[in-house]
């Protein structure tokens, strides 16, 4: 498969470092020759200097014989050009990074037309990926697939946790009626992930991951050893794009939302936008501002302004304040990491969800969805299985699956299913599968024909 990656900034790179490990033939381009003396410096993918708004760029990296052109630029007016010349040039598909989310939901145009057959919205991803963290408030990860009927929940064992000292297997037998699968963990301090088995002993401050039925989500609080905390009151700081989806979409939701925002014409122009958010004028990192604006009344703070030491401090601050739940965007995708050792809930980069949206467009097999857990270097995809697969042919505990493999769980005919040794996939499940890098072939080569 052909790919070429137009910009190489940091979601060029991290695709880039992404599609590197899967030995497809990856081409960067971009003007700047710094940015491609980095990627080439780190990547084994082919950079080429060039702007790829030119036609005789586009035709030196061999647009016309491409599979798939990922214009993600930082300029929106770029990428939708890059996309367009691409099409008409001959590429197979386009996708785009946007800004402006009015496209994702218009009707009035159709933009397959004019060659853009795929549109990526960072923004609009970190304000939904806001709002499903603060609808389960205790948890620091959330991924739903197939409309919640199986939910990714990540969560860190507190000293309550009953499942502390015990072993999956035992805990599995604690609980027979709730209806999950534990998919991962994280050790305290380590960057080891790892795939438990039925004899993984679990340990105070551990991140698990879990995977759980619609009906059964609730049950998970009584493993963490947390009681499930209702949040209706929201403090926003910053007016960014981000800050204004999250703000409409939580007022939208009875959330009740208060957004702070330093630059005076800002503050508003939102109060006109936002009819039913509280918008306050002020600096969010003035302690007595946030003091004033009853901080320790609030339920969850969300930091989305455009600097990232900035976020995490006011989310220190708030947590040191009493807030419940804190989540702060971050541009260095280096701090993801180190979210839980800090004391912040949960650390999000809109470039990391920007790529995860995009990476599934070049997996093999029929991938329906693809995500990335916070603080996890590996990925969960979902997976259509079609006839005469391997998956279809074998039970699961005959797949030969590696310990670096899990299968969550499964959806059939809308019903979703946990998944043990003795059960058969079939054509037309949907499968949600969690893997390490090193194994995303492996997966794949389960689900192609």
């Amino acid at each position: 498969m052909k790919i070429i990656i137009a910009g190489a900034g940091d979601v060029g790179f991290h695709l880039a470092k992404l599609l590197s490990n899967e030995a497809q033939d990856t081409f960067v381009i971009d003007s700047d020759p710094q940015k491609l003396k980095y990627i080439d410096d780190h990547l084994d993918v082919i950079s080429v200097k060039g702007d790829a708004t030119s036609i005789k760029s586009l035709k030196e990296v061999g647009v016309e014989n491409a599979d798939l052109i990922l214009a993600v630029t930082e300029s929106q007016n770029t990428n939708l050009t890059i996309a367009a010349l691409s099409k008409k040039l001959g590429v197979k598909k386009t996708i785009a990074r946007i800004s402006n989310t009015e496209f994702l939901t218009t009707k009035e145009i159709n933009f397959t037309e004019v060659g853009i057959d795929y549109m990526i919205s960072p923004e609009f991803l970190a304000a939904n990926e806001i709002e499903a963290l603060l609808n389960e408030s205790v948890f620091n990860d959330k991924i739903e697939f197939e409309n919640g009927a199986i939910t990714i929940l990540g969560a860190r064992l507190s000293s309550e946790s009953p499942s502390i000292g015990k072993t999956v297997q035992e805990v599995k037998g604690l609980y027979p009626e709730i209806d999950f699968t534990i998919i991962s963990l994280k050790r305290e301090n380590t960057i080891e992930t790892i795939i438990p088995r039925g004899s993984t002993t679990f340990k105070h401050h551990d991140q698990v991951y879990f995977s759980v039925t619609k009906d059964h989500i609730d049950n998970v609080y009584d493993l963490i050893g947390k009681k499930k905390v209702g949040i209706k009151d929201v403090m926003i700081l910053g007016g960014s794009r981000i800050g204004q989806k999250a703000a409409k979409n939580l007022s939208e939701h009875n959330f009740n939302v208060k957004l702070i925002e330093i630059k005076r014409e800002k503050s508003f122009e939102l109060a006109d936008s936002l009819n039913n958010t509280l918008i306050i004028h002020g600096d969010g990192r003035n302690v007595e501002l946030l003091d004033e604006e009853h901080i320790d009344k609030t339920d969850a703070f969300v930091a989305v302004t455009g600097n990232s030491e900035t976020n995490i401090m006011s989310c220190l601050v708030a947590k040191s304040k009493g807030v419940k739940k804190t989540i702060a965007l971050v541009e260095n995708m280096d701090y993801i990491n180190i979210s839980q050792t800090i004391g912040i809930d949960t650390l999000i980069n809109k470039k990391l969800l920007a790529a995860g949206a995009i990476f599934k467009h070049v997996r093999k097999g029929k991938v329906l969805a693809l995500a990335n857990l916070h603080n996890v270097d590996a990925e969960v995809l979902e997976f259509f299985v079609r006839r005469n697969t391997k998956a279809t042919k074998l039970k699961i505990k005959d797949l030969g699956l590696s310990d670096k493999a899990v299968i969550g769980g499964v959806v059939r005919k809308g019903e979703a299913m946990m998944t043990f040794g003795d059960f058969q996939i079939l054509k037309g499940d949907r499968v949600i599968v969690f893997c390490l890098p090193e194994s995303i072939g492996e997966i794949e080569n389960l689900f192609n024909n």
